[in-house]
């Protein structure tokens, strides 16, 4: 069954997020207290709803504990930041992931809950979505509109092969550009170069190509 996620807080960072997991095709729920940001968001997530998530009633109404991942991406209300991440703590949120202003406000979300916590100004929205959504995906850097660089931990049936074996560039559409192991970093890889177990391979590609490697590879 494929992950649900909860916004809550839809500005910029929020929309980014929440309109990314949309566009994969996942469910997603985004939450507002502002009706014209929840109105805007509307064609860009599976459901909006406006609410004080600070209330738990109106947590509890949502059924926000039926949520995989909960995304606090509320803006400059750092209280109502705090507060939601500590009522969906203490309703059971699976996952918190909270979007703090700066390091103080990181430490006090990693206190009251948040498994998570994220720095927009270090991790854009787009990154944070495919991280959420692919455990094996390290990090993952937008080039473009539709073209990124991703690093992706290698599966077990990828160990003991060669590059050439895989070839990922005919069955994904993808290229590895290098390839990570331990403290090496091979930034020419030859078509020869075995894959061996826990390397991370980094890979550029279009953004439905990465997305189908990530998956299935």
């Amino acid at each position: 069954m494929s992950k649900q996620f909860a916004v809550i807080g839809l500005g910029r960072f929020g929309s980014s997020v929440a309109r990314t997991l949309f566009e994969m095709d996942y469910e997603v729920l985004g939450i507002d207290e502002d009706e014209e940001r929840v109105n805007d968001a509307i064609e860009h997530v599976t459901h909006a709803v406006v609410a004080d998530t600070t209330d738990e009633t109106a947590l509890r109404e949502i059924g926000i504990r039926n949520f995989d991942v909960v995304v606090v991406a509320i803006g400059a209300d750092i209280q109502a930041s705090i507060l939601t991440t500590l009522q969906l703590k203490e309703l059971g949120v699976k996952k918190i992931v909270a979007k703090a202003q700066n390091e103080r406000h990181g430490q006090v979300l990693y206190k009251v809950g948040a498994d998570r916590v994220v720095f927009p100004e270090r991790d854009m929205g787009i990154r944070v979505a495919h991280n959420l959504i692919s455990t094996n995906v390290l990090d993952f850097i937008e080039l473009a509109e539709d073209y990124s660089v991703a690093e992706v931990v290698v599966s077990n049936k990828m160990v003991g092969k060669t590059l050439r074996q895989l070839d990922v560039r005919a069955q994904y559409g993808v290229n590895v550009i290098a390839i990570k192991s331990g403290d090496k970093f091979n930034i020419a890889p030859r078509p020869d170069d075995v894959i061996a177990a826990n390397d991370i391979l980094v890979v550029i590609g279009n953004n439905m190509d990465l997305k189908e490697f990530e998956e299935q590879a």
